[in-house]
């Protein structure tokens, strides 16, 4: 089982620890983490993951491709080395799946257009730009795409991944296995549940993050030619 998953500077971590912990747990699975070069790379708060293969030295027959978000995923959506090694690991790949704002890297490689998709609430908004189909739910899988809500959600996209690529009594014994069964302390953890105090919050502590990504997905719709959200 071979799995590529792209890291990159000042990403969230999470939308890669936390798959790799479940995909790694799959039998004979080898997880490949890929970026540039091999130098180490430091995610949005500091903790350092080092690379083991790179764009140019990954081989051919991946069974996953795993794109995770955050902070430092907006430059990818301009960096066209990047995009064009998506484009080309993507048409081999059996499955594709990206978390939290990884799907926004997907969309600006025109690999979300008339697909359903998701990703963070933050920016959900932004995936008609791709000519992606939002879809409002916090795992949506569309043929070989599976993609998540923001962060924690990639576990549970992770866990129905390794259902189908290895059985449901094996996605359940690694659900055991790492004992998820989360019980959260609050009920805030999508903007319908959470204090509007609390959204309004967080959404001006990213507003120039979001302002940013707008930016991106206007010039990728551009290059694709996708309708924008008027098509939704």
């Amino acid at each position: 089982m071979q799995i590529a998953a792209i890291v990159f500077p000042n990403m969230d971590q999470m939308d890669f620890t936390g798959p790799f912990e479940v995909l790694s747990r799959l039998p004979d699975a080898k997880v490949h983490v890929v970026w540039k070069e091999l130098a180490p790379v430091r995610d949005l708060f500091g903790l350092v993951l080092t690379p083991t293969a790179t764009l140019d030295t990954v081989l051919p027959g991946l069974d996953v491709l795993l794109i995770p978000g955050g902070l430092g995923q907006l430059a990818l959506m301009d960096d066209e080395p990047v995009l064009s090694w998506l484009r080309a690991r993507a048409a081999e790949v059996r499955y594709i799946l990206s978390v939290c704002t990884g799907a926004l890297t997907l969309g600006a490689a025109g690999l979300l257009q008339g697909r359903r998709a998701t990703t963070h609430w933050n920016s959900f908004h932004l995936l008609p730009y791709f000519g992606a189909i939002p879809e409002e739910a916090r795992v949506v899988i569309d043929g070989n795409l599976i993609s998540t809500a923001g962060v924690s959600a990639g576990i549970d996209g992770s866990l129905r991944l390794a259902a189908m690529l290895a059985g449901d009594a094996a996605a359940q014994r690694i659900q055991l296995d790492i004992e998820y069964a989360p019980e959260p302390p609050f009920d805030s953890g999508t903007p319908a549940h959470a204090p509007a105090p609390i959204v309004n919050a967080s959404r001006e502590r990213a507003s120039r993050l979001t302002a940013a990504r707008l930016d991106s997905a206007q010039r990728a719709a551009a290059r694709l030619r996708t309708a924008g959200p008027t098509a939704c």
